[in-house]
């Protein structure tokens, strides 16, 4: 049986670089520690699985050294100088095929001569966050009142993405890479991306993320967008220090466009216990109770030392709860929220007029087979 030399130090880049430990790869490749050591090599067949394993391309593997590997838009998570760890082969790997559907979809709305969105890029850092916050509301068609009366976030979000959707934006949320639910996305590691061009403005939301939390980072993401800047994002609602000044500016924006401080201050009562103003606001407005902190210090309701403990201790709280929603649901609502309904409607159009192949569809969308292709063109409209 024919083996293959590949460098042991490359073994072992592609084991870290996927985050897994030696002990989870063992039950699969019970010789790894032999191929890193450089005791053994691997046949080919079981190199093709290890790279299928570890989500890297086969060829990197052949390499003397590991290449460099960088988000290939501007990445914002880092505060202050601490730093983070390399982007994932998730991350990247959503990334790009993000931008995959964005360059479809640009070439889509020049071929079906779609104008362009003037918002994207008319805001600067120079303007003020809550003169912002009005526009973009009024853009977007933001209504408070129709969002509080939404029973429940889902509904509230689902809101918020058909209004972003309806002014161009196109808006993909998943909690998985592609549609592969064994790669999950650590929310942990970023919250969300931006992809700014004025004809396929994009936004990725990590739908691993609380319902609540995606609402903020819906907002924070197209705050991005009108300043036409493409970044990766991490931050929470919390008033940051040490990040770029566009973060900063960003979730100024965006706290301002959820809770509004004027709606906000009338809501306020003097008497009552944090933990129930939390509660009641959160429910009023729709938001993470992360995002009611934070408007509560801006609103001076809370001091810095009251806000600073009771975030501590909120996060605690929300970290033992996370995660213990129900996955699941609507196949055909989870895979459109995936790829964008404003996305998924332009590419089955183009698909039944002969524009683009079945094949390419098929992998955009993340989907296998032609009845599923179709009950996603019913499901936008496009078939009958």
């Amino acid at each position: 049986m024919k083996r293959v030399a590949v460098a042991s130090n490359m073994l072992a880049w592609a084991r870290e670089r996927a985050g897994l430990e030696g002990t989870d790869l063992k039950r699969r490749f019970p010789k790894l520690a032999a191929w890193e050591s450089g005791d053994a090599r691997p046949t080919l067949k079981q190199l093709e699985a290890f790279a299928k394993a570890v989500h890297v391309p086969i060829g990197y593997l052949f390499l003397p050294m590991p290449p460099e590997e960088s988000l290939p838009i501007p990445d914002f998570r880092t505060a202050a100088s601490q730093g983070v760890r390399l982007a994932s082969p998730n991350l990247l790997d959503m990334v790009y095929a993000c931008q995959e559907r964005q360059g479809w979809y640009r070439e889509f709305a020049q071929t079906t001569r779609q104008p362009e969105v003037g918002f994207v890029g008319s805001a600067s850092l120079g303007s003020a966050p809550e003169t912002l916050a009005t526009e973009m509301a009024r853009t977007l068609g933001f209504d408070l009142r129709a969002r509080a009366e939404c029973r429940t976030w889902e509904e509230a979000l689902r809101l918020f993405i058909v209004q972003a959707e309806r002014i161009g934006v196109l808006v993909m949320l998943s909690g998985v890479v592609l549609s592969n639910t064994h790669r999950l996305l650590d929310p942990e590691e970023f919250r969300g991306f931006a992809l700014a061009d004025r004809r396929a403005p994009l936004v990725f939301i990590n739908g691993a993320d609380t319902k609540s939390g995606q609402m903020f980072t819906l907002a924070h993401e197209l705050a991005h967008l009108w300043l036409g800047s493409s970044a990766v994002s991490n931050a929470s609602a919390a008033p940051l220090r040490g990040y770029r000044r566009e973060e900063v500016w960003c979730n100024a924006v965006a706290a301002q466009l959820l809770v509004p401080l004027a709606a906000l201050r009338p809501e306020l009562r003097e008497d009552e216990g944090l933990d129930e103003a939390l509660r009641r606001l959160a429910r009023r407005f729709k938001v993470s109770t992360l995002v009611i902190l934070r408007r509560l210090l801006d609103a001076h309701w809370l001091d810095r030392a009251a806000f600073e403990a009771a975030w501590a201790a909120e996060r605690a709280r929300l970290r033992e709860i996370a995660g213990s929603g129900a996955g699941g649901g609507d196949f055909y609502r989870t895979t459109l929220s995936r790829v964008s309904r404003r996305f998924a409607r332009a590419l089955v159009e183009s698909t039944l007029e002969g524009q683009t192949l079945y094949r390419d569809a098929f992998r955009m969308l993340g989907v296998a087979k032609t009845e599923t292709f179709n009950r996603i063109g019913r499901e936008v409209g496009v078939m009958l």
